[in-house]
């Protein structure tokens, strides 16, 4: 669930968005590392005076700047690969939901097993009780399974919509004319909040 003022991301209900945390720590941990040792070498080189600041040539460190580097972005390429991968991956759904934005609403369509259709609509803000959030609450709240794979095909009825649910890992643009393919499996309880 979001928490006000938080920086952090919301808490993962799925395995895909667990995966997706550890990668971001992965990549910050290396972006730290480097940024760390770039700032001590430059510190000491303007601020020690027995430094030599004019060098001229040094093929060893010419190839220690082009192989390190190389290193680094294997290091968070490979991970980003294979996340990509799983991120695209197509199991067997259990259920598939169609999603269709609308200019000020998101519809939904349960074909599956029977045919439920309904509108969701961002409850106004004269509305909202005390224990409502603004701007993420609805009307009717979409229901979605536990530990089941779900595909989420999402469209778009008038124009450009972004369909996301944070701690679920899972985002994907709404295009009229063109139905894209979201596959997402929730192994938390609880409520997640959408947004566009």
């Amino acid at each position: 669930i979001p928490t006000w003022a938080s920086l952090g991301f919301q808490n993962a209900a799925s395995p895909l968005m667990e995966q997706l945390i550890f990668f971001h720590d992965h990549s910050l941990t290396i972006l730290i590392l480097m940024i760390s040792i770039v700032a001590f070498n430059m510190i000491t080189t303007i601020f020690n005076l027995n430094i030599d600041q004019h060098m001229l040539e040094s093929q060893e460190l010419e190839l220690f700047w082009t192989i390190v580097p190389s290193f680094i972005l294997i290091f968070i390429g490979l991970p980003s690969i294979r996340l990509l991968y799983l991120m695209d991956e197509v199991y067997k759904p259990s259920i598939t939901i169609k999603t269709i934005g609308h200019q000020w609403y998101w519809s939904y369509e349960y074909s599956d097993f029977c045919n439920v259709e309904f509108d969701a609509y961002m409850i106004p803000s004269t509305d909202l009780s005390n224990k409502m959030f603004r701007l993420l609450d609805v009307d009717n709240r979409t229901v979605i399974p536990i530990n089941s794979q779900v595909r989420s095909l999402i469209t778009a009825a008038d124009v450009l919509h972004s369909w996301a649910v944070p701690n679920l890992g899972v985002s994907a643009d709404a295009v009229p004319g063109r139905l894209n393919q979201v596959n997402f499996y929730s192994n938390r309880p609880g409520l997640s909040f959408g947004q566009c």
